[in-house]
This record gives structure tokens, C-alpha cells and sequence, in this order.
């Protein structure tokens, strides 16, 4: 279908040109009827040309000339623009029909010279057309412009997801292939200290390679959901836990990254601590993590403290601090952001990509993280919170 009809038998450039924008809708037809109906007496005795334009199929048009509402009546020769709409565009077509003649006759008289034809005011329906597919081709582009945004957005979660992915699973690797290698070792003829693995301990070693490789299987399957978009939030098993019993499990995997730097580890693990309603894999990968970046920022000869307090009936708080050179106080919330690193850290692995995964699967329990400044040491000290199990909501 064409832009419109035109109803006129002068040149373009010795009369009004005029835009009547309508839609489909059976409301709008009796108004527009009328305005049809007042234009063909005014034809009888002024001369016009009229192009009427359906906004459903040239909706380039009506978003050029900004118009909010149809019908509409727009003057588009001679300039300036004027544009008629709302329920009484009969009655404003007669108060400015006048003034439109008159603005003819003025633009007739300043172009004397000007030749026919050479005034590109929206002549024909040509000019009409080449603008609606100006405008179309400019809203193609700004949607391709945020297409590719958005597979750029994509390919760098992607990369994120693996950066995370390579620094989580370090932990339960080096344990199931420390617990590997340790069974191995017993089972070669007269190796030293052979006597000393008995079946019980080598029961535990092999719970402790099974337990490692479980948590490596179920952050693979979670991680490979994130990054397919299967998964808009972490899923959680939760269950009944003791964050005493907990700490008294992980500690001791990390004895052999304590005695390599001389730290001291001191804990504060009250037994009348209430269960927490956690999931236990999950709060393992926070607990791994923040004890992970606290040895690797104590210097030799330092100390980390980890610590619970029944802050609250509704909260349990878990702090672990260590002596380390610290965060800048202005950078304590940015730490937890996708790939935010300290200057002072950027040659080195650590803060900046597990922490923004410590925030999520924080926030996914209903709980805060946050970190601040240890006041003697002036290290970090790093806490989040949990429910107590009896007020817990449902996941």
C-alpha cells in the first residue's frame, strides 16, 4: 500500500501539503470522516494536497513526526510544522485554515526565483517513503548495536564463569588428590610408616576423596546451568547443620597450607551454637574460599581467627579474619563485584572472582556478607550471617 492518497489537481509546490494520519480503529473513523468531509469543501475553493497515511503500516512516519495520538492533521509545506490532533481537529482546522493560506502566499511571495520543484519539503509520496525507511533502517541498527552488546555480555559471562570455575575447584582437587595419592602410598610394599594406615584411616581417606569429588561433580552442574541460562538462581539443597560440627570437619584439610607459612589459627566456635538451615556444599565453597584468600594474604609467621557468634534468635554471624595488609576502606564494597581486583593485586590470584560467587550463594540463603578491618591486626576480616534453622524460610 502507498503512503497515502493524494486529492489535488496543482502543482505540489502552489498549495498546501498536507499529512492525515489515521489508524484502524473503529472509534477514530466517524472523526475522520468529518475531517475528510470539511477538507473536500474547503477543495472547492483553496487549493491542497492531501496524503492520507495508515500509522499500522507506516509507523516509521508517525514516530518521525512525533505524534502521540491518531487521528492527526499535519501541514507540512509551507514550514513551520504544524500539527492538528486530538477530538476537535474540525474546529482547530478552522480557526488555523486562514493563517495556513496566508503562510502560502507569504512563502509564494519570498520565492520568487525559486525554481519549481527544487524545495525538498516532503514533495511526494517518494519523499514520504525514503524517510519512513530511513527511520526503519536506524531502529535496525540501534537493535543489532544491542544485540551485539548483549553477545558480548554473554561471551564475557562466559569467560567469568570459567575463571570462577578454575578457582573453586582448586581446593577439593588438591584434597581428593592429596587423599589419592595418600592411599597409593600405603599400598606400596615396606613404604615408611606403612603401620600406620590402618583400614580406619584409610575408610576416611576414601570418604574424603568421595566427599571432594561430589562437591567438584555438583559445582560443574551448577556452574555449566548458570552459563546456559538454565538457572536464574542457585540451586540450593538445604538441610539441619552444625556450623560447629562443620568447622571441626574443614579446619583440619587446611593444616598442611597453615604449617608451610607458620600461621597460627585461632578459633572461637561455641558449643551452644544453634543449627543453621544451609546448604552444606554451598556454605563449604564460601568457608573454602574466604579461608583460601585469608592464608594467601597472612604473611609467614601470621595469624587467622575464625570465629561464630549467635548474633541474634534469627541469625548466626561466621567471621574470618586474618593479619593481612587489608582492603581499603573505599574499595570493601567493590570487592564483591565481577572482577574487581585491588591494584595491588593485579599479578596476583585472589580476591575478586570467588567473592562475587560468595555474595550470590550468601544472598541465595537469605543472609549479608561483608567485609571490614581487624582492629589490632589490621588485616581483613571477612562475615556473613545464616538463619538459625527454626526461623529459616522455604526455599
Amino acid at each position: 500500500m502507498e503512503v497515502g492518497t493524494t486529492h489535488s489537481k496543482t502543482n505540489s509546490e502552489e498549495c498546501l501539503q498536507l499529512l492525515l494520519f489515521v489508524d484502524g480503529r473503529p472509534s477514530s473513523r466517524e472523526q475522520v470522516q468529518q475531517i475528510c468531509e470539511y477538507l473536500e469543501v474547503l477543495k472547492s475553493e483553496d487549493r491542497f494536497d492531501l496524503q492520507i497515511i495508515d500509522v499500522g503500516e507506516q509507523p516509521y512516519l508517525a514516530e518521525h513526526f512525533k505524534l502521540v495520538a491518531t487521528p492527526a492533521l499535519v501541514k507540512i509545506h509551507p514550514s513551520p510544522r504544524h500539527i492538528l490532533a486530538g477530538t476537535d481537529i474540525v474546529k482547530q482546522l478552522n480557526e488555523f485554515w486562514l493563517r495556513w493560506q496566508q503562510s502560502l502566499e507569504q512563502y509564494q511571495t519570498q520565492q520568487p526565483f525559486e525554481a519549481k520543484g527544487s524545495v525538498k519539503n516532503y514533495r511526494s509520496v517518494a519523499d514520504l517513503n525514503y524517510i519512513a525507511e530511513l527511520i526503519r533502517l536506524s531502529d535496525e541498527v540501534f537493535r543489532l548495536k544491542q544485540e551485539k552488546e548483549q553477545l558480548q555480555q554473554q561471551v564475557s559471562f562466559k569467560d567469568r564463569i570459567i575463571e570462577i570455575l578454575a578457582h573453586d575447584l582448586r581446593s577439593p582437587l588438591t584434597a581428593a588428590s592429596l587423599a589419592l595419592e595418600t592411599l597409593e602410598n600405603s599400598q606400596i610394599a615396606g613404604a615408611p610408616n606403612s603401620k600406620k594406615f590402618t583400614p580406619a584411616l584409610k575408610s576416611r581417606l576414601i570418604k574424603q576423596a568421595r566427599t571432594q569429588i561430589r562437591q567438584i561433580d555438583r559445582m560443574i552442574t551448577n556452574i555449566l546451568k548458570a552459563a546456559t541460562g538454565q538457572s536464574s538462581r542457585l540451586q540450593l539443597q538445604p538441610l539441619q547443620l552444625s556450623l560447629l560440627a562443620f568447622f571441626q570437619e574443614i579446619l583440619p584439610e587446611f593444616d598442611d597450607q597453615l604449617q608451610a607459612k607458620s600461621l597460627e589459627l585461632k578459633t572461637d566456635l561455641p558449643t551452644d551454637t544453634p543449627y543453621v538451615y544451609a546448604d552444606r556444599e554451598r556454605i563449604r565453597q564460601v568457608i573454602v574460599n574466604l579461608l583460601d584468600n585469608a592464608i594467601k594474604y597472612t604473611p609467614e609467621g601470621g595469624t587467622i581467627w575464625v570465629s561464630v557468634l549467635h548474633r541474634t534468635t534469627q541469625k548466626i554471624q561466621v567471621s574470618i579474619c586474618d593479619s593481612g595488609p587489608g582492603i581499603p576502606e573505599e574499595n570493601r564494597d567493590r570487592i564483591f563485584q565481577d572482577h574487581f581486583r585491588l591494584e595491588r593485586d593485579e599479578s596476583l590470584d585472589g580476591y575478586g572472582i570467588g567473592l562475587s560467587l560468595c555474595q550470590r550463594i550468601i544472598h541465595a540463603h537469605y543472609g549479608q556478607i561483608w567485609v571490614s578491618s581487624t582492629s589490632s591486626m589490621g588485616g581483613s576480616c571477612f562475615h556473613f550471617t545464616l538463619p538459625v534453622y527454626d526461623i529459616y524460610p522455604t526455599f
